[in-house]
């Protein structure tokens, strides 16, 4: 017969119960973590946020809704990836807030939606409370650049399973477009115009590929300071992906725009492929920009095929925008004005019968 022995005291006798804390969770680190981030969830907050941090649920008064003929809601849900174990390295947990609004909210405004809120979920293998503050205070503060509300969000202690200082955040974001004003596939026509805008580094993609290349291939270090950047390696990493919610939005308030694209995972090819209609084709000339050294870094030390950079990172554009042909100097004069480095990248065309694909990055106007 198998048993289970006590655990006692040597000095008393006593069995020494078992506890949440002696499992490896804190539940009062876990308070002094949501006391710290609600000054920085508060400055996110819209006129529709009913209810203060802390509920079960967060509210969101969806009378103001009434406004739209057909409101049709958007949702998106994503994570920042493996650019987290850079921020733990380094220390500098607040960029990856800004990661992590951009990668949900710049999915939701593609199809025109403005941001209406976000809950965010942090799961740490120890609460340290001004680290997950830390972390909460990037993500209100993108909140803020993208329009939206932080309603809530979560934070999961998981001993054993992580170490102490290792932690991953995801979201998940809502967003609200007329049904008549829905942008995608079906408005796109001959002779648009494709504009790019400037990406502000990595972003949160491909850092798999980037970890191997800097660091188990050519023994890069982070504190390293390459001369090409101005800056350590560390800092161009972490450089915060580029929230281009609002800009989006002001794009279709004062001008006609028919598509967005979110350049993420799969690069400039495969996720503007996502937006082109059956027939049509998107020609992007990699001629009209130059992608910022660290993608030529990555490239030359890991000696990866230009294919293969070009499906895996942004090579420098974060956003694309379709317009037709005659709205696009107002396009670009719009995100000029908001300070958004932008231009035209190439054109739709009919599909002829020697393209497969939907997207081709080539260098078609040298």
């Amino acid at each position: 017969m198998s048993s289970v022995s006590d655990q006692s005291s040597p000095a008393t006798g006593r069995v020494s119960g078992a506890s949440y804390a002696a499992a490896g969770v804190d539940i009062e680190a876990g308070d002094r973590a949501v006391e710290l981030m609600k000054e920085w969830v508060k400055k996110t907050q819209r006129p529709e946020v009913l209810g203060g941090l802390g509920g079960f649920a967060g509210l969101f008064d969806a009378s103001a809704l009434k406004r739209y003929e057909r409101p049709l809601l958007a949702s998106a849900t994503d994570g920042v990836g493996t650019k987290v174990d850079l921020a733990r390295q380094l220390g500098v947990y607040d960029s990856i807030g800004h990661d992590l609004v951009a990668m949900v909210m710049d999915d939701i405004v593609v199809c025109g939606a403005e941001p209406l809120f976000m809950t965010d979920y942090i799961c740490v293998g120890k609460v340290h409370p001004e680290r997950v503050a830390a972390i909460v205070k990037g993500i209100a503060e993108g909140c803020v650049l993208a329009g939206c509300a932080l309603v809530g969000g979560e934070t999961a202690e998981h001993p054993g399973l992580l170490g102490p200082d290792d932690f991953d955040v995801a979201g998940a974001g809502t967003g609200v477009v007329e049904a008549d004003l829905l942008l995608g596939a079906d408005r796109i026509r001959t002779g648009d115009a494709v504009i790019a805008m400037a990406a502000s580094g990595l972003h949160s993609n491909g850092y798999s590929l980037v970890r191997h290349v800097l660091f188990e291939r050519a023994g890069l270090s982070l504190d390293q300071h390459v001369e090409e950047f101005g800056r350590t390696l560390g800092e161009e990493l972490l450089e915060p992906t580029k929230i281009y919610s609002l800009d989006c939005l002001a794009l279709t308030r004062t001008t006609e725009v028919h598509a967005f694209s979110h350049i993420t995972g799969g690069g400039l090819a495969a996720n503007l492929a996502r937006v082109i209609p059956d027939g049509l084709h998107a020609i992007v000339d990699r001629e009209t920009w130059t992608p910022a050294p660290v993608f030529d870094l990555v490239g030359r030390t890991g000696a990866v095929e230009r294919l293969e950079l070009e499906k895996t990172l942004n090579m420098g554009v974060g956003m694309i925008a379709i317009v037709p042909e005659e709205s696009a100097d107002a396009a670009l004069a719009t995100l000029g004005d908001r300070g958004v480095d932008a231009w035209i990248a190439g054109e739709i065309t009919e599909r002829g019968e020697h393209t497969t694909g939907a997207a081709l990055i080539g260098d078609y106007a040298s």
